[in-house]
């Protein structure tokens, strides 16, 4: 009976897990089509963004049923992926710099608020989630990050269309990469958190 009273959280966890991921990765390959025919280092920052999170949401489901040692593990790749995605980011917009590109400022406002709504649905989902765990919170950090860079995109998106110049797009596709090492070094601090309370319960333990 035991098992039964447990399993339904655990089940709705995992069920929104798979929800989010694929809705990650159906905006990923949106924001690369759109990236690349807008010439935007912005829109395809946020397509490696949510490609980073589909694999780590792909990891926390695979972490679910193993121990609190597991997941601490997998928040620990997940918070050195964003890291990893973050640096790729910034020399992106650095080469864009110097060769030059012309970015498209209409489809760059409507992909932000279609990935807006997206990433707000996801937010939302991963809200009614009780008692989460560290990958979760993870999670949760991944989407809200890609909700601000979604109003980023927006912002710069009109600036492009405005100005016709493509430094809004560049400064965004940069602020997307900052915003991603803070999500990574956040996600790396709760995991160090869990850890050292894992810890402290071993040694208190009777």
């Amino acid at each position: 009976m035991a098992n039964s009273i447990a399993s339904p959280p655990a089940y709705r966890q995992r069920q929104v897990l798979w929800i989010v991921l694929l809705l990650n990765l159906a905006i990923a390959v949106a924001f690369f089509a759109t990236g690349t025919a807008g010439d935007s280092s912005a829109l395809i920052a946020n397509g490696l963004d949510n490609t980073s999170d589909s694999l780590v949401y792909a990891i926390s489901l695979f972490a679910m049923s193993r121990s609190d040692k597991w997941k601490r593990i997998v928040a620990n790749i997940s918070g050195g992926l964003l890291l990893v995605f973050a640096a790729g980011i910034l020399i992106d917009a650095v080469r864009r710099y110097y060769l030059g590109s012309e970015p498209l400022g209409p489809l760059m406002t409507s992909m932000a608020l279609i990935a807006a709504l997206v990433n707000g649905t996801c937010i939302w989902l991963l809200k009614r989630i009780e008692a989460p765990d560290v990958n979760v919170r993870a999670a949760n950090t991944f989407s809200v990050n890609d909700f601000i860079s979604n109003g980023g995109i927006l912002v710069a998106g009109g600036l492009v269309w405005w100005f016709g110049g493509n430094w809004p797009d560049l400064l965004v596709g940069v602020a997307v990469a900052g915003l991603a090492a803070w999500g990574g070094i956040e996600i790396l601090r709760d995991a160090h958190r869990e850890h050292h309370k894992a810890v402290h319960r071993g040694k208190w333990k009777p």
